[in-house]
């Protein structure tokens, strides 16, 4: 039997479709304080730099898969960290999605017009002084690859099966900074 992927449960259609459905980013702001509800008040009043991230999905065989980074050991910020492409908004960023576009490429090398954005989700409030704008994207075809080695070590992807089974999932705590 041959399952059409385009339509699977984990297909850049259904992605795509759902990010529709979700809209436009409104709705109340996420953030790493409902992980640290005591830190409510600290985040909020630290998260005051603008960023975009760039959730995007690329089709392959099996399936959508997600595209992540990791950063490099060098950089002063969130080094070595597995991430989504994104950075900071600049003033000339006419947009969130102008800001995620631009870092992606800047990062991964993958051209702005293989890239459809297809939605947003609400503002994520970072620990690290963030306001984080997440962009939900579709990459078409299969465009280049050339990670930029002054902030990313190595572009990769996920299969969306694997991130969305609960079975992978896995919640722990830590003590940081006391």
């Amino acid at each position: 039997m041959t399952v059409d992927m385009r339509s699977a449960p984990f297909g850049v259609a259904d992605f795509s479709d759902r990010a529709v459905r979700r809209g436009d980013g409104s709705g109340p702001e996420a953030g790493d304080f409902r992980y640290n509800p005591d830190a409510t008040d600290a985040i909020r009043a630290m998260a005051r730099k603008d960023a975009a991230v760039l959730v995007s999905v690329i089709e392959r065989g099996d399936g959508a898969h997600m595209v992540l980074t990791k950063r490099t050991e060098a950089l002063r910020t969130h080094s070595g960290q597995i991430a989504l492409p994104g950075g900071r908004i600049d003033p000339d960023d006419l947009t969130p999605e102008a800001a995620a576009l631009r870092e992606c490429e800047e990062e991964t090398g993958i051209p702005q017009d293989a890239v459809r954005t297809v939605g947003r989700l609400p503002v994520y409030l970072s620990g690290s002084g963030f306001r984080i704008h997440p962009v939900l994207a579709v990459i078409e075809g299969d465009p280049p690859v050339r990670p930029n080695p002054d902030e990313v070590e190595s572009v990769f992807e996920v299969p969306m099966a694997f991130l969305m089974n609960r079975d992978n999932h896995r919640k722990g705590s830590v003590v940081w900074n006391g």
